[in-house]
């Protein structure tokens, strides 16, 4: 019952504190990439923190040093004992409840999140082999539009499988190096597969759309992967070259939930490409990356705790 309870605290602290305390940190400006894994860590970790506390509410735990016979016969008296009290039988059944209804709510609607976003991408890519045309490169499509844009839609083979779309105006209005840079912006978002991530991230908004946990894990995970395309835009153009792409493609329209350049070229975006990216010293990283592996390790940490000190003994 007490590992139960500390769980079912630590999914309230994550929940509480967690949007304050990861909403605040500056570094991830500067590690977005470690800033989408701190989001995801602590969203994992909120559920599996419910899971395992649903149960530990639901099983006993008990501490047994012989066969295997008496390992079963102590879990069977555990149980009845249990469940034979009022009391005990309704903690058992909250808790499988809670474990079970969190993991299919979750699993569910993560699964028609992505699935409805294949949907919608199958027949884009439908429309775009009917009205579109190839690009000035590999894997570009153009359509004829009258407002620059530029954005990607992932296919089932990842890269291979997926486009960069680009309005004709788009085409008109940049140069060659701009033209590269989006070109490695989109390219960035479809190697990293930030279609999943988005997906995730709304699939569990929507599985608990009451939950600001969630809500913001989902809008800051999207201000992040753009902070990250960006970043790699500027790896293989200048910096200035970036931030000026950005602002050329800012304005065009995109499919929705499609990941476009221009989609999010917020000030913010524009300013941070222009003053230079400051990555993270080695010890920032370094206790950055310990703080979100505590975080995502907490549940485990907690559940497992009480059985580490009986490795040699078999558990109920």
């Amino acid at each position: 019952m007490t590992v139960a309870v500390v769980l079912l605290g630590y999914a309230a602290v994550l929940a509480v504190c967690g949007p304050r305390l990861l909403g605040a940190p500056a570094w991830m400006e500067h590690a977005p990439r470690l800033g989408i894994v701190a989001w995801q860590a602590a969203s994992v970790s909120f559920l599996a923190s419910l899971v395992l506390g649903g149960l530990a509410l639901s099983v006993p735990t008990v501490q047994v040093s012989a066969n295997l016979a008496e390992v079963l016969r102590a879990c069977v008296l555990a149980l009845r004992s249990q469940y034979a009290t009022p009391g005990g039988a309704a903690a058992g059944a909250v808790g499988a409840t809670l474990a079970l209804g969190v993991f299919v709510r979750c699993a569910y609607s993560v699964a028609a999140t992505m699935a409805s976003a294949v949907v919608a991408r199958c027949r884009h890519r439908s429309t775009l082999r009917l009205v579109g045309r190839p690009g000035p490169a590999s894997g570009v499509i153009v359509l004829d539009h009258p407002a620059p844009a530029a954005y990607c839609v992932p296919g089932l083979r990842r890269i291979a499988g997926g486009h960069v779309v680009l309005t004709s105006a788009a085409v008109g209005a940049l140069d060659g190096p701009q033209l590269r840079a989006v070109l490695a912006h989109e390219r960035a978002h479809l190697r990293a597969h930030h279609d999943l991530v988005t997906a995730a991230a709304a699939g569990l908004a929507a599985a608990f759309p009451r939950l600001r946990l969630f809500q913001a894990a989902r809008a800051h995970i999207l201000r992040l992967i753009e902070l990250a395309a960006d970043d790699a835009a500027a790896r293989s153009e200048h910096r200035l070259t970036v931030a000026e792409a950005l602002l050329a493609v800012a304005s065009g329209p995109r499919p929705a939930g499609s990941l476009g350049a221009g989609g999010s070229a917020d000030a913010d975006r524009v300013r941070r490409l222009i003053a230079g990216r400051r990555p993270l010293g080695r010890a920032s990283a370094a206790l950055s990356g310990l703080a979100v592996a505590l975080i995502l390790a907490g549940p485990l940490l907690i559940f497992a705790g009480p059985a580490m000190s009986t490795l040699n003994t078999a558990c109920c």
